[in-house]
């Protein structure tokens, strides 16, 4: 099973974009999927999950109001919708799953996912 991230690019500040992550296999029905941004030299950090199991859907602090998170069952992606981007936002993007289930509360931490794709960047200019 493989993710393939893919919408990064640049824009300028207030634009903007729509992250897709595809996946080869039935992965977005069995646990979290979610996003996460790493820049260089810096821990990846958590953007925003969605449970596919509860339905929940929860956002980092720094994104929320701006960037929605949404699957596509019959495509089987999962999409981020980023608006509003400011600067700050600049990072690589990289969709992650987790095969089953996992409580709430560690749905932030990256290693609790199995599968990743391979980062889309995004670069916001001021």
């Amino acid at each position: 099973v493989q993710l393939q991230a893919s919408g990064g690019g640049l824009v300028q500040a207030g634009g903007s974009l729509r992250l897709s992550c595809a996946a080869s296999g039935r992965i977005f029905s069995s646990g979290p999927v979610a996003w996460f941004r790493q820049l260089p030299g810096k821990e990846r950090e958590f953007v925003s999950v969605l449970d596919t199991g509860g339905g929940n859907i929860y956002y980092a602090d720094s994104v929320k109001g701006r960037f929605t998170i949404s699957r596509d069952k019959a495509k089987n992606t999962l999409n981020l919708e980023m608006n509003n981007l400011k600067p700050e936002d600049t990072a690589i993007y990289y969709c992650a799953a987790r095969n089953g289930r996992i409580i709430t509360s560690y749905m932030n931490r990256a290693e609790v996912y199995d599968i990743w794709g391979q980062g889309t960047q995004v670069t916001v200019s001021s």
